[in-house]
């Protein structure tokens, strides 16, 4: 099943590739709720809900998805965990980094054609991070990887949003991965009954219509199972929250002003789309760290104009 929000916060059940049904009543039993108490708590009263959606899917035409606004699923999460150097790159890397993961600020959070807006900050450069995220279904504490895939509710589209090179160096992750705006999701989440394997799916990312990004999540260092387990061996997860799962960093880019970034995951996560704003009309090369590397140069790009260029 696939759950999105649209329009003015109401809940939505995908009806085949082009209608969705408003299940908001279902949901709320006719009660105001917040938007991300009430989806959160469908994720975590799933058994209850899921055939009473079905049933009003089965019943109800919708309508044309083309016709609503799509808003982020999770609007306003209590965690975001994000894993960090999570893949191999192609193989390029000779062993597996050490697991390792960042927290990144809900208050981040946009949906589908929404801006990332870039700060007027000394950031050498901007990019977005093409990641599978996942959806806890339950509260999550001390997981074993081999119990994990009972607390995954689901999964969808997820891009973490850096500013790289921002000082002093020591509190680098907090300023780079938390700025508002800086983590675009959706445009749905789909349950995890409809991915048999999320360990091999294509990731694919666009930029003004040129792939970017595009990798398998086969390439990842610590899998999804064992990502779970590290996570709230530290702290617990409530329904609701989402660990993304890392980059195959080849690909990233300089993110700037009037670009139009498509991102799309393998098992119907559908295709998250999204503006990009600098008010201060930066400029950076427009090649991959993998192209740069390959003319022998350094693979971050450096800031050709505009406001702090060097």
């Amino acid at each position: 099943m696939k759950i999105a929000y649209f329009n003015d916060w109401r809940l939505g059940v995908l009806k085949g590739a082009d209608h969705i049904v408003d299940v908001t009543d279902i949901a709320s039993g006719g009660a105001r709720a917040a938007p991300h108490d009430l989806v959160n708590d469908v994720i975590a009263r799933w058994d209850h809900f899921k055939g009473l959606f079905a049933a009003a899917v089965s019943k109800d035409a919708g309508v044309a998805l083309a016709s609503v606004k799509l808003r982020a699923p999770l609007p306003r999460p209590v965690n975001i965990a994000c894993m960090a150097v999570n893949y191999m790159e192609d193989g390029t890397r000779a062993e597996p980094a050490p697991i390792n993961t960042f927290m990144k600020s809900p208050m981040s959070i946009i949906g589908p054609n929404e801006t990332m807006r870039l700060p007027d900050i000394p950031s050498s450069v901007f990019e977005g991070e093409a990641e599978i995220a996942l959806v806890i279904g339950k509260h999550a504490s001390h997981v074993k990887a081999a119990d994990a895939a009972q607390y995954i509710f689901g999964y969808m589209n997820f891009i973490d949003g850096s500013a790289r090179g921002v000082q002093p160096a020591a509190q680098s992750f907090y300023q780079m991965k938390s700025r508002d705006t800086f983590a675009p999701i959706g445009p749905w989440i789909v349950t995890a009954d409809e991915i048999p394997n999320p360990q091999k799916l294509q990731v694919k990312l666009w930029n003004n219509g040129v792939l970017k990004q595009n990798y398998n999540t086969s390439d990842m260092a610590h899998d999804i199972h064992r990502s779970v387990e590290f996570v709230t061996s530290i702290h617990a997860l409530a329904p609701g929250d989402i660990i993304a799962l890392g980059t195959n960093h080849r690909g990233l880019h300089a993110f700037q002003d009037g670009d139009v970034v498509e991102l799309e995951v393998e098992g119907g996560l559908g295709r998250l789309k999204i503006n990009v704003k600098d008010d201060l009309k930066r400029t950076w090369p427009r090649e991959t760290r993998l192209e740069r590397q390959n003319k022998g140069e350094e693979p971050l790009a450096k800031q050709i104009s505009g406001k702090y260029a060097k």
